[in-house]
């Protein structure tokens, strides 16, 4: 498991920096074009696909990735595991994910990437487009929550089950990010990849720490 982390750490590493290379040189701006308004009615680039309901309902699904819905929920495990009296889980669990948050926001700012201008926002946004702060966000705590899953449960299809759970919402919250036009789709590849590394990187220490006491 160790080798098998190290090695999709090492990718999704190298596809963000790879990604980054290419919003930074402005060389994937067709291709995010392209597939921005793959989103939209090609004779009304202002109305997304889908009857009014659809749009409303992937309004409710982007807010999986905001933060009072993470940190909401990040409060109730870590108060969970207060409570079983696992305070160094906890301890562990509020820095990972508080040190993800701050690098996402770091990495906003340093790319400093203009929100897209082609269609509408079909809601309100305040910080910069690169990498996309819910695809990063949601990936990191739903796949760090997972892993906690994961360790304590003993049966394969269980684990198959929650990590397919918190793939899907991730990806489902990054792509509700390009359907409400608020992202690049290479904004939310990019946060997915660093979603992943930093998941991959929280498990390995994890691991290290466990193994360490052990």
């Amino acid at each position: 498991m160790p080798v098998l982390l190290t090695g999709l750490l090492a990718l999704a590493l190298y596809a963000f920096f790879q990604i980054a290379d290419e919003v930074g040189e402005a060389e994937i701006e067709g291709l995010d074009t392209a597939l921005l308004l793959a989103f939209r009615n090609p004779a009304d680039i202002s109305d997304p696909l889908g009857p009014p309901w659809f749009e409303e309902f992937v309004t409710e699904i982007t807010s999986l990735g905001g933060y009072p819905i993470l940190i909401a929920l990040v409060v109730a495990v870590v108060g969970f595991l207060l409570v079983i009296r696992r305070f160094g889980l906890a301890l562990y669990l509020s820095i990972s994910l508080g040190a993800g948050t701050a690098i996402s926001q770091l990495l906003k700012t340093l790319y400093d990437r203009p929100r897209p201008d082609l269609v509408d926002h079909l809601v309100t946004t305040h910080t910069a487009s690169f990498p996309s702060g819910h695809a990063t966000m949601s990936t990191v705590v739903y796949l760090t929550l997972a892993a906690l899953i994961v360790r304590i449960v003993a049966q394969k299809r269980v684990r198959v089950y929650v990590l397919a759970v918190a793939v899907a919402i991730s990806i489902a919250v990054g792509l509700s990010r390009i359907y409400l036009g608020v992202h690049w789709p290479s904004d939310v590849a990019a946060g997915w990849a660093l979603g992943v590394a930093w998941a991959c990187l929280s498990w390995l220490v994890a691991s290290g720490l466990r193994a360490g006491r052990n």
